[in-house]
């Protein structure tokens, strides 16, 4: 597997980090959770649960509702994947027309606990979220925390790059072995939720190619001419093909973002001296390039770099450091934790 699908193997933005500690002692320290920025209807065929998970993966969850609720799993979903070891609060739906609603916590279990229940009028999506908000406790430092504080800092003001996290590639990159394994040919995959996880690892790792040299060059953070940008906090874009003092502002001030492209079918919508870098990283992983396209899906774009919000860190204690922050939708927190901390 190339070094640049990895996500410790990615290159850093700010360089390598100066602090090691432990992370994720225990669940709690690494806590999550879901923000909606929509109201819910209170009546509908759909029921959305409000579930804190302790220790417990997202399929597994969903399994355990559809069971309560006495429905096939197809009518149990959720906005995204949320990590196991960890302590999370996230939305599921369940889509119970003319039924009642079941006892949701008539079988307690230590691994999850249904909050709140309301109805809607639409199922839960996949990405139906504003974002999610961390809180991540590290001990055992081994470095300055006076040092630590001075990255955090750095970090603050300009960001880090928007790199997919290592679970978007499975255990052990496991994923992006299943996917080529299913672009060449040698395994035929049926399964609709295992292609489409293979399928989103494939193009998150030609992603992290395009970023990984725009990090080395030094310009994940600002725009070239050809660049197609994105508007924060939308997906909306456009493509300048010259660059002028207005879009520069608008890129300091974080109103617009450069982006990498999610590989498909079609021609890319970038020009000039980024089309080619996007051509060129792509061209290391031609199986993963012609599959994605011979699949269907279609050419997208991704924010290539993360501006943290609400950002917090303390010491609670000697050798502990807790962080708070919120990201937008499809953001990872490991990869802004990988700037910071070298996880032994």
């Amino acid at each position: 597997m190339t070094s640049v699908t990895l996500i410790h193997s990615l290159p850093f933005a700010h360089g390598q980090p100066a602090v090691k500690g432990r992370m994720r002692t225990l669940p709690e320290d690494f806590q999550v959770r879901e923000e909606l920025d929509f109201p819910l209807d209170g009546v509908g065929e759909h029921v959305w649960l409000w579930v804190r998970k302790r220790g417990a993966n997202t399929d597994w969850v969903a399994k355990q509702l559809a069971a309560r609720a006495k429905v096939p799993l197809g009518a149990v979903s959720y906005a995204g994947l949320k990590d196991r070891h960890a302590v999370t609060e996230q939305w599921f739906s369940v889509h119970l027309p003319g039924k009642a609603d079941p006892d949701w916590n008539a079988d307690p279990q230590p691994d999850f606990t249904v909050l709140q229940a309301v109805r809607h009028s639409r199922k839960l999506r996949r990405g139906t979220l504003s974002g999610n908000t961390f809180r991540i406790v590290i001990r055992d430092l081994d470095g300055d925390p006076a040092e630590l504080a001075n990255q955090w800092q750095r970090i603050i003001a300009v960001g880090v790059p928007n790199y997919f996290g290592e679970q978007r590639f499975g255990r052990e990159a496991g994923n992006l072995e299943r996917a080529e394994a299913m672009f060449s040919g040698q395994a035929k995959v049926r399964d609709r939720h295992q292609r489409s996880l293979y399928l989103s690892a494939a193009r998150s790792a030609l992603f992290n190619a395009v970023l990984a040299q725009r990090v080395i060059s030094e310009t994940w953070n600002q725009a070239l001419p050809g660049e197609v940008l994105m508007l924060a906090g939308s997906h909306s874009i456009f493509v300048a093909h010259e660059m002028d003092e207005t879009l520069h502002q608008r890129i300091a001030a974080f109103d617009l973002h450069p982006t990498g492209p999610l590989w498909g079918a079609g021609d890319l919508s970038s020009s000039g001296v980024i089309r080619e870098l996007e051509e060129d990283a792509a061209a290391t992983r031609p199986l993963f390039r012609d599959g994605l396209a011979a699949a269907g899906l279609k050419q997208e774009r991704r924010a290539l770099r993360l501006i943290l919000q609400d950002a917090l860190l303390e010491f609670p204690e000697p050798g502990i450091a807790a962080f708070a922050f919120r990201l937008p939708a499809g953001a990872y927190a490991t990869t802004v934790m990988r700037e910071l901390i070298e996880v032994v």
